[in-house]
């Protein structure tokens, strides 16, 4: 860990109340971002502040919605001067096999996942472009990008959408200084997995399948999601980085067995 390796970068962070988001906040912290820390948790974001000496600025936001995005990302100009690297993190699922899938819930999904990344990368690189200073987007698909998985067709066609949408961002992108890269983790021990991690016999399918032979931790995720954000990968933009302990050349358990 360098503590000045982000000195002087302002960074926003969605999904940072819990999981992935609050590793990478924290991260981001101890290496010297200023950063705003959204997410719908007050209470958790709340929480967050007192510890960052100043350094961090909670905002309430919904990444589905539009006004609340921009609002987000002034935050970030406003309170710090400026936005430099921007980590898309928020997401969850509602899922079920196909023929019993309410339109309610695939909608639901695809616009947190989704939606919420193109929104967020739509004003971060606003931003980012007109600071004039280049910048980079790391934004959290997952295996499922390449991996299906039984009930979660409408889950796994946002995070597929998202590595995609990475990649055509890097593009669009490049010509602002601002690169583009995605994570795509494997299983991470977090609240929204607890229903894998939490089911003995499903935990231990899982882990047969994972070659370095346990689920990720968040901080598994934060260390390779701040190297893209950083300067050693000043070369580097619309790759996907999968961290996911070798899985994605094992496969996936049959889920249908455990509904």
């Amino acid at each position: 860990m360098d503590a000045e390796r982000f000195k002087d970068k302002v960074a926003v962070v969605t999904g940072a109340a819990s999981g992935i988001g609050a590793a990478i906040t924290q991260r981001l912290l101890a290496e010297g971002a200023r950063v705003v820390a959204a997410d719908i948790d007050a209470k958790r974001l709340e929480a967050l502040e007192p510890e960052a000496g100043g350094n961090l600025a909670g905002v309430v936001t919904d990444v589905t919605n539009e006004e609340a995005v921009e609002r987000m990302v002034a935050t970030a100009v406003e309170r710090f001067g400026g936005l430099d690297i921007a980590f898309n993190v928020a997401g969850a699922a509602r899922g079920a096999a196909i023929t019993e899938l309410t339109e309610a819930d695939w909608d639901w999904t695809v616009d947190l996942v989704l939606k919420g990344v193109f929104l967020s990368t739509k004003h971060e690189a606003r931003a980012m472009r007109e600071a004039g200073n280049g910048g980079a987007i790391v934004n959290i698909s997952s295996l499922n990008a390449h991996v299906p998985m039984w009930g979660g067709s409408p889950y796994v066609a946002a995070k597929a959408g998202v590595e995609l949408f990475t990649k055509n961002a890097a593009l669009e992108l490049g010509a602002d200084g601002i690169r583009v890269n995605a994570i795509l983790p494997g299983l991470i021990a977090t609240p929204l997995t607890a229903p894998f991690t939490g089911n003995d016999a499903l935990r231990e399918d899982f882990v047969r399948r994972i070659p370095l032979g346990r689920p990720g931790v968040p901080e598994d995720i934060a260390s390779p999601s701040l190297y893209l954000a950083s300067d050693d990968a000043a070369y580097v933009t619309g790759t996907s980085l999968v961290v996911d302990g070798g899985w994605e050349i094992t496969n996936y358990p049959d889920l249908s067995q455990y509904q």
